[in-house]
């Protein structure tokens, strides 16, 4: 009866980036945050690959501008779809940040949390602008009679582009 052979494992291109960071000692110090290449990818014509890694892009500190006072909140409704904002997206919602006309904002809505635009009615009062065409601009004026707060400022929207229906991954 023949000897089985192990088969070889096959041999796979490693980009030099991640063979520094398998070559690092044990007691090395980890870093922190992911690659970002010094090239950047064109959206149209291609170009050569670059595998330079211009530096570690740590995502907390290039999202996040004042951590004691941000959140994530994950999208319900596709009504900001035109805005690029989908079902499923996860915001960052910064509270320090103070809304400007055209920010996109949570709101609390007669205790309801609720996504708008932040907008000017043609009174140059501020309004809390609905995608949804049946939902009326609200008014921010302190004479309204509904209950009305922004609780913080969109700073970004992360959306998942790969197919599947896993949100969780």
């Amino acid at each position: 009866m023949p000897a089985s052979v192990a088969a070889a494992p096959l041999a796979r291109a490693i980009p030099p980036w991640l063979e520094l960071a398998l070559d690092r000692a044990p007691d090395a110090e980890p870093e922190f945050g992911w690659p970002l290449l010094a090239t950047s990818v064109p959206a149209g014509f291609p170009s050569p690959a670059d595998d330079w890694v211009e530096r570690r892009l740590s995502l907390d500190e290039h999202l996040i501008r004042h951590p004691a006072s941000t959140f994530l909140l994950r999208v319900s409704g596709d009504c900001l779809a035109g805005a690029g904002v989908h079902d499923g997206d996860l915001l960052v919602v910064d509270r320090a940040v103070p809304p400007s006309t055209g920010s996109l904002v949570v709101a609390v809505v007669d205790g309801a949390f609720a996504l708008r635009r932040l907008g000017r009615d043609a009174q140059g009062r501020r309004v809390l602008q609905s995608a949804h065409p049946e939902a009326p601009d609200r008014s921010l004026d302190a004479g309204s009679d509904a209950m009305i707060m922004i609780w913080g400022v969109v700073r970004w929207a992360i959306h998942r582009l790969w197919p599947g229906r896993d949100r969780s991954s």
